[in-house]
């Protein structure tokens, strides 16, 4: 019979893994996606859609507000230094278990081996911790996804002008469809800015915090 915390442990994977299913359910099937996408429809596009006189503004817009979002709930409810310094134990450990290895240091290896588990747990509290945030951040981006989808089919003209085609279509499928890549070309780059100085700020704060305490 399991106990308590392994049931604790796991209601954050299997909640996911829900969730996941869901999502792609709604985002593979056309009446649920676009059923979806109407709803959404009534309040964003009269905020970022522009009439569809400008997709890729309303792309570049729709991909900071999701963006945004994901990532600013994901720093508030993530302790980055926490994740870092446990990174940073469990990357330690596995590098001074191979080297043992190496040596056949058996009284090392031994040693090691007692402190695996409490180094276990510390890599599952990074994992759950990130698995934890996946549902809450599909809840934003399959909706607006949903939105997007029905949003450039709609639209009259889908045409955009790149270094390489100064005619390419939006709704042209090239492995995905044109606009989901051009939307990754807008939000990666914003998410990786946005999730470095948020994480620059938390570090800077811990340190003061620190300091202060050292006093």
């Amino acid at each position: 019979m399991p106990n308590p915390s392994q049931t604790q442990r796991s209601m954050p994977r299997i909640t996911t893994i829900l969730v996941f299913v869901l999502a792609l359910f709604i985002l593979f099937d056309p009446s649920l996606r676009n059923g979806l996408g109407q709803i959404v429809s009534y309040g964003l596009e009269p905020i970022i859609g522009f009439g569809g006189q400008y997709p890729v503004v309303t792309l570049f817009l729709a991909g900071i507000i999701m963006t945004g979002l994901t990532i600013i709930i994901r720093h508030f409810m993530v302790d980055y230094v926490e994740q870092v310094k446990s990174q940073k134990i469990v990357a330690a450990f596995n590098k001074e278990f191979r080297q043992a290895r190496i040596e056949n240091n058996t009284y090392k290896m031994k040693k090691l081996t007692e402190q695996q588990p409490k180094i276990l747990q510390k890599s599952m509290e990074v994992s759950t911790s990130q698995l934890k945030l996946l549902p809450i951040t599909m809840i934003i981006v399959v909706p607006i996804f949903a939105w997007l989808s029905v949003f450039m089919i709609n639209i009259n003209s889908a045409h955009f002008a790149v270094p390489w085609s100064f005619n390419a279509d939006m709704n042209a499928v090239y492995v995905l469809p044109s606009w989901i890549l051009l939307y990754s070309l807008i939000s990666v780059p914003f998410g990786q800015v946005l999730a470095r100085i948020l994480r620059y700020f938390s570090f800077k704060k811990r340190l003061k915090q620190m300091k202060a305490d050292a006093k």
